[in-house]
């Protein structure tokens, strides 16, 4: 059964730094893309940064020179390296993987982590 674990999230002011880890089980690992999105309440799940099977990266806008996406194959793991957080960052990230190419739609993925926080604050 394919499992997508995140960890990592948490409490940070601005301008501080997390680095989220999305653990991945069940799957052929370099056949598959890897994404991370993002929720906070009352708003829509929104595309973060997602790498391809052939290491190809895209990355929002919003956080463009901030994050930076990465996978690591020996250890079945996609990281999110977040830089310069603000508050507008703060949100459930979510890991999801789908087969060879990166993608910003949600819709395109079909297997999904529970999440993990981060907030952004004061």
């Amino acid at each position: 059964q394919v499992q997508l674990v995140e960890s990592g999230g948490g409490l940070v002011q601005p301008g501080g730094s997390l680095r989220l880890s999305c653990v991945a089980s069940g799957l052929p690992f370099s056949a598959f893309a890897l994404g991370w999105f993002r929720q906070s309440p009352g708003k829509e799940r929104e595309f973060v940064a997602a790498i391809g099977s052939g290491g190809k990266r895209l990355k929002a806008d919003s956080v463009e020179g901030r994050f930076r996406i990465s996978a690591d194959d020996a250890k079945n793991t996609v990281t999110l390296q977040m830089n310069r957080l603000i508050p507008e960052d703060t949100a459930v990230y979510y890991c999801a993987a789908r087969h060879f190419r990166a993608s910003k739609v949600d819709k395109d993925y079909e297997f999904w982590g529970q999440g993990t926080q981060v907030t952004v604050s004061s």
